[in-house]
């Protein structure tokens, strides 16, 4: 079983910045691919972006250049870096990882980027 928790949303001005973060219990977090999703009301969920095993990285190309993603296993904790937000980035982000036959989320954080 992995809890993963995030944190870090808030209401944010066009152009501004934000840093998610992913919390996850037990030391395996290091060992699992980890995303980020979001979800706009009326919308589907969407992958924005992911980091492996070996700490590589890829994103949706609407948050490309303008997010990181990047793990710090000390922590077990995996961040979002979003900077030169639009209100297009509004949503509820998700963390998500895969454990053997399990799909762990959080809870969710809110993101709103106002014009």
């Amino acid at each position: 079983q992995v809890q993963l928790v995030e944190s870090g949303g808030g209401l944010v001005q066009a152009g501004g910045s934000l840093r998610l973060s992913c919390a996850a219990s037990g030391s395996i977090f290091s060992r699992l691919i980890v995303g980020w999703y979001r979800q706009a009301p009326g919308k589907q969920r969407e992958l924005v972006a992911f980091i492996t095993t070996t700490d590589s990285t890829a994103y949706a190309d609407s948050v490309k250049g303008r997010f990181t993603i990047s793990r710090d296993t000390a922590k077990n904790t995996v961040y979002l870096e979003m900077n030169s937000l639009k209100p297009e980035d509004t949503a509820v982000y998700y963390c998500h990882t895969q454990w053997g036959p399990g799909n762990f989320w959080g809870q969710g954080t809110q993101v709103t980027v106002s014009s």
